[in-house]
């Protein structure tokens, strides 16, 4: 019992060592980008991976420099990111919790084909559909900010419903039986019954489409007339002076004020990803 106790430590200990230093592996890009914003110009180039000093420390005059650099306002490029982020989460979590109730409860063969369908879409490359999706984005009018979560809905489809759908199958019949009796539609049997029990894998698919959208430079930069509107990733692309010329700082810290939300928001919500993950595809 020793020997395997200790057997099982020394595994334990290896294990953490390893999983640490891919994690430290991640996070060093992260970390640099952090000490770059308060260097200068010159530094970032000539001592990528030194710490600021007395005569490379520039305080906050990046950020001041990042909300003020360019020729395109940054409040701009965030309040369209924060719009396309929150309408298409919240048309993906509405739409995708609906189609994945439909299709575990009727079982017919459409809604099976149409299931394998959706998660047939989640292994297309999105570059053998980016061509074809501009010109019809062009033709229905899908290129605002206002219209390109129509679009995120059908790209994001495919991994909610398949998390929802692992969730449904596991909820008992007899609480919507119950609900019917009592004289309710399925609309108010999926708002008022099904939609709360579904709070664990609602939270995990709304997480991780939002870091998705949030995050997204191809999509938005095919879509939408970029003289016109800008999301963040779009405006840190872009982020240059005269002549073409490219301030290395202010881009760091405007970078940093695109990562910092999502990185928040991830490490107060990551228990409910693991949550709905393990719900969606254990449960189901």
């Amino acid at each position: 019992m020793n020997k395997s106790l200790k057997k099982r430590d020394v595994g334990g200990i290896i294990l953490t060592v390893l999983f640490a230093i891919v994690c430290l592996i991640y996070i060093i890009p992260i970390i640099e980008v952090f000490i770059n914003s308060f260097k200068t110009n010159s530094s970032i180039n000539q001592q990528t991976f030194a710490l600021p000093n007395g005569e490379t420390f520039v305080g906050t005059d990046n950020y001041v420099k990042g909300v003020t650099f360019g020729n395109y306002p940054i409040y701009k490029s965030m309040l369209y990111s924060l719009l396309i982020t929150v309408v298409s989460v919240a048309l993906i979590l509405v739409c995708t919790s609906m189609a994945a109730w439909y299709i575990s409860r009727v079982g017919s063969k459409f809604t099976k084909v149409f299931y394998f369908a959706c998660v047939f879409s989640m292994i297309v490359p999105f570059q053998m559909v980016m061509f074809p999706l501009v010109t019809v984005s062009t033709d229905l009018k899908l290129n605002t900010p206002w219209t390109i979560p129509i679009i995120y809905l059908g790209f994001g489809a495919g991994l909610a419903i398949f998390m929802f759908s692992g969730f449904v199958k596991s909820l008992p019949l007899e609480i919507e039986e119950a609900a019917a009796i009592d004289g309710c539609g399925p609309l108010r049997t999926f708002f008022s019954v099904v939609l709360p029990m579904l709070r664990p894998t609602l939270i995990s698919v709304g997480i991780l489409e939002t870091m998705w959208v949030w995050n997204d430079y191809l999509l938005p930069y095919l879509v939408l007339d970029i003289n016109k509107y800008k999301t963040i990733p779009i405006h840190v692309q872009y982020l240059q002076g005269s002549y073409g010329t490219v301030d290395l700082g202010a881009t760091m810290a405007v970078m940093v004020f695109s990562i910092l939300p999502i990185i928040i928001v991830y490490l107060f919500c990551q228990k409910y990803i693991i949550k709905g993950v393990a719900a969606g595809a254990v449960k189901g």
